[in-house]
Protein backbone atom coordinates (compact mmCIF):
# COMPACT_ATOMS: atom_id res chain seq x y z
CA UNK A 1 0.00 0.00 0.00
CA UNK A 2 1.14 3.62 -0.85
CA UNK A 3 0.04 6.99 0.20
CA UNK A 4 -2.34 8.37 -2.02
CA UNK A 5 -1.11 11.17 -4.47
CA UNK A 6 -2.66 14.64 -4.03
CA UNK A 7 -6.14 15.36 -6.04
CA UNK A 8 -5.52 18.16 -8.29
CA UNK A 9 -2.92 19.80 -10.34
CA UNK A 10 0.39 20.78 -9.01
CA UNK A 11 -0.26 24.95 -9.05
CA UNK A 12 -3.56 24.38 -6.73
CA UNK A 13 -1.75 22.52 -4.07
CA UNK A 14 0.93 24.62 -3.81
CA UNK A 15 -1.73 27.63 -3.49
CA UNK A 16 -3.42 25.37 -0.82
CA UNK A 17 -0.28 25.19 0.98
CA UNK A 18 1.01 28.94 0.43
CA UNK A 19 -1.65 29.48 3.44
CA UNK A 20 0.63 28.65 5.69
CA UNK A 21 3.86 30.13 6.67
CA UNK A 22 6.66 28.04 7.24
CA UNK A 23 6.91 28.69 10.94
CA UNK A 24 3.52 27.14 11.29
CA UNK A 25 3.81 23.98 8.86
CA UNK A 26 6.87 22.96 10.86
CA UNK A 27 4.91 23.47 13.88
CA UNK A 28 2.59 20.71 12.57
CA UNK A 29 5.26 18.71 11.55
CA UNK A 30 7.02 19.09 15.07
CA UNK A 31 3.52 18.21 16.32
CA UNK A 32 3.01 14.99 14.48
CA UNK A 33 6.47 13.34 14.26
CA UNK A 34 6.53 14.09 18.49
CA UNK A 35 3.02 12.31 18.90
CA UNK A 36 4.61 9.03 16.46
CA UNK A 37 7.59 8.99 19.03
CA UNK A 38 5.22 9.24 22.05
CA UNK A 39 2.07 7.44 20.97
CA UNK A 40 3.34 5.59 18.21
CA UNK A 41 2.09 5.57 14.38
CA UNK A 42 -1.24 3.82 14.64
CA UNK A 43 -2.27 5.72 17.30
CA UNK A 44 -1.55 9.43 15.66
CA UNK A 45 -4.69 11.03 14.24
CA UNK A 46 -5.30 14.38 12.12
CA UNK A 47 -8.11 14.90 14.64
CA UNK A 48 -5.43 14.87 17.58
CA UNK A 49 -2.85 17.21 15.65
CA UNK A 50 -5.30 19.50 15.10
CA UNK A 51 -6.36 19.96 18.99
CA UNK A 52 -2.85 19.78 19.63
CA UNK A 53 -1.95 22.55 17.70
CA UNK A 54 -4.99 24.68 17.99
CA UNK A 55 -6.40 24.40 14.68
CA UNK A 56 -8.99 22.61 12.41
CA UNK A 57 -8.57 19.37 11.34
CA UNK A 58 -9.81 20.61 7.95
CA UNK A 59 -6.91 22.72 8.12
CA UNK A 60 -4.33 19.88 7.84
CA UNK A 61 -6.80 17.77 5.17
CA UNK A 62 -6.33 20.55 3.08
CA UNK A 63 -2.63 20.30 3.24
CA UNK A 64 -2.12 16.63 3.05
CA UNK A 65 -5.30 14.93 2.73
CA UNK A 66 -3.91 11.71 4.60
CA UNK A 67 -2.06 10.83 7.56
CA UNK A 68 0.83 9.12 5.41
CA UNK A 69 0.99 12.20 3.47
CA UNK A 70 0.91 14.28 6.48
CA UNK A 71 3.89 12.20 7.64
CA UNK A 72 5.70 11.63 4.89
CA UNK A 73 6.23 15.94 4.74
CA UNK A 74 7.26 16.07 8.08
CA UNK A 75 9.86 13.26 7.70
CA UNK A 76 11.05 15.35 4.22
CA UNK A 77 11.28 18.31 6.09
CA UNK A 78 13.45 17.00 8.40
CA UNK A 79 16.39 16.04 5.56
CA UNK A 80 19.32 17.25 6.45
CA UNK A 81 23.21 15.76 7.69
CA UNK A 82 24.00 16.92 11.14
CA UNK A 83 27.54 16.01 11.18
CA UNK A 84 27.91 16.65 7.45
CA UNK A 85 30.15 19.74 8.84
CA UNK A 86 32.32 17.51 10.46
CA UNK A 87 36.20 18.22 8.94
CA UNK A 88 38.46 18.71 11.58
CA UNK A 89 41.55 17.30 9.73
CA UNK A 90 42.13 14.05 11.67
CA UNK A 91 39.77 11.16 10.11
CA UNK A 92 40.13 9.55 13.93
CA UNK A 93 38.80 12.75 15.47
CA UNK A 94 36.29 13.38 12.65
CA UNK A 95 34.84 9.90 13.57
CA UNK A 96 34.61 10.73 17.19
CA UNK A 97 33.11 14.10 16.21
CA UNK A 98 30.38 11.78 14.32
CA UNK A 99 29.53 9.79 17.30
CA UNK A 100 28.86 13.03 19.48
CA UNK A 101 26.76 13.90 17.04
CA UNK A 102 25.13 11.03 16.52
CA UNK A 103 24.34 10.87 20.51
CA UNK A 104 23.06 13.65 20.58
CA UNK A 105 19.80 13.17 18.36
CA UNK A 106 19.79 9.02 19.01
CA UNK A 107 17.49 9.15 21.17
CA UNK A 108 14.33 11.04 18.91
CA UNK A 109 15.60 9.11 16.10
CA UNK A 110 15.59 5.89 17.64
CA UNK A 111 12.10 6.14 19.06
CA UNK A 112 10.67 7.48 15.47
CA UNK A 113 12.49 4.60 13.90
CA UNK A 114 10.50 2.15 16.47
CA UNK A 115 7.27 3.90 16.34
CA UNK A 116 7.44 3.83 12.87
CA UNK A 117 8.58 0.07 11.76
CA UNK A 118 5.56 -1.76 11.35
CA UNK A 119 4.03 1.40 9.32
CA UNK A 120 6.82 1.41 7.32
CA UNK A 121 6.17 -2.32 6.16
CA UNK A 122 3.01 -1.41 4.61
CA UNK A 123 3.71 1.98 3.02
CA UNK A 124 6.56 2.70 0.31
CA UNK A 125 6.61 6.32 0.14
CA UNK A 126 6.29 6.17 4.01
CA UNK A 127 9.67 3.94 3.94
CA UNK A 128 11.25 6.22 1.57
CA UNK A 129 10.48 9.39 3.33
CA UNK A 130 12.11 7.88 6.39
CA UNK A 131 15.19 6.92 5.05
CA UNK A 132 15.71 9.75 3.14
CA UNK A 133 15.10 11.73 6.55
CA UNK A 134 16.88 9.62 8.96
CA UNK A 135 19.34 7.69 6.92
CA UNK A 136 20.92 8.30 3.37
CA UNK A 137 22.43 12.13 4.51
CA UNK A 138 24.03 10.59 7.30
CA UNK A 139 25.52 7.56 5.76
CA UNK A 140 26.30 10.15 2.84
CA UNK A 141 28.14 12.60 5.18
CA UNK A 142 30.31 9.32 6.82
CA UNK A 143 31.52 8.05 3.70
CA UNK A 144 32.65 11.89 2.71
CA UNK A 145 34.51 11.41 5.84
CA UNK A 146 36.02 8.55 5.04
CA UNK A 147 36.43 9.42 1.94
CA UNK A 148 38.76 12.15 3.26
CA UNK A 149 40.29 10.02 5.27
CA UNK A 150 41.67 7.96 2.39
CA UNK A 151 42.40 11.13 0.75
CA UNK A 152 45.04 12.58 3.32
CA UNK A 153 46.25 8.77 3.43
CA UNK A 154 45.12 8.40 6.87
CA UNK A 155 43.56 4.83 5.83
CA UNK A 156 44.19 2.62 2.02
CA UNK A 157 41.26 3.10 -0.41
CA UNK A 158 40.76 -0.61 -0.11
CA UNK A 159 41.32 -1.57 3.22
CA UNK A 160 38.76 -4.51 3.86
CA UNK A 161 36.97 -2.47 7.23
CA UNK A 162 35.77 0.91 5.35
CA UNK A 163 32.49 -0.49 4.17
CA UNK A 164 31.21 -1.27 7.06
CA UNK A 165 31.73 1.51 9.55
CA UNK A 166 28.15 2.76 8.51
CA UNK A 167 26.44 -0.15 9.40
CA UNK A 168 28.39 0.44 12.86
CA UNK A 169 28.01 3.38 13.64
CA UNK A 170 24.42 3.02 13.03
CA UNK A 171 23.90 -0.27 14.26
CA UNK A 172 25.42 0.20 17.36
CA UNK A 173 22.45 3.62 18.09
CA UNK A 174 19.63 1.48 17.10
CA UNK A 175 20.93 -1.85 18.98
CA UNK A 176 22.13 -0.25 22.37
CA UNK A 177 17.58 0.22 23.52
CA UNK A 178 17.11 -3.80 22.62
CA UNK A 179 20.65 -5.02 24.46
CA UNK A 180 20.66 -2.95 27.62
CA UNK A 181 17.77 -1.43 27.57
CA UNK A 182 19.07 2.67 27.58
CA UNK A 183 19.88 4.64 24.40
CA UNK A 184 23.12 5.64 22.70
CA UNK A 185 23.92 8.76 24.60
CA UNK A 186 27.61 11.02 22.73
CA UNK A 187 29.68 8.88 25.98
CA UNK A 188 28.67 5.75 24.65
CA UNK A 189 29.12 6.59 21.37
CA UNK A 190 32.89 8.01 21.71
CA UNK A 191 33.62 5.00 23.71
CA UNK A 192 32.54 2.56 21.42
CA UNK A 193 34.42 4.31 18.23
CA UNK A 194 37.27 4.33 20.28
CA UNK A 195 36.84 0.81 21.28
CA UNK A 196 35.37 -0.75 18.22
CA UNK A 197 35.73 1.29 15.06
CA UNK A 198 39.68 3.15 15.22
CA UNK A 199 41.49 -0.05 15.90
CA UNK A 200 40.03 -1.78 13.16
CA UNK A 201 40.66 0.98 10.53
CA UNK A 202 44.60 0.86 12.60
CA UNK A 203 43.87 4.45 14.06
CA UNK A 204 44.57 5.64 17.70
Amino acid sequence: MTSQAADGPETAAASRRSKLTREREQEFFDAVLEQIRECGYEAVTMEGIAASTRCSKSTLYRQWKTKPQFVVAALRSRRKARFGGIDTGSLAEDLREAARAVGRWSTNDTKLLQALGHAVTQDVDLAKALREALVDPEIAALKEILRRGVERGEIVADHPALEYIPAQMFGVVRARPVVDGEYADPDYLVRFVEAAVLPVLGLT
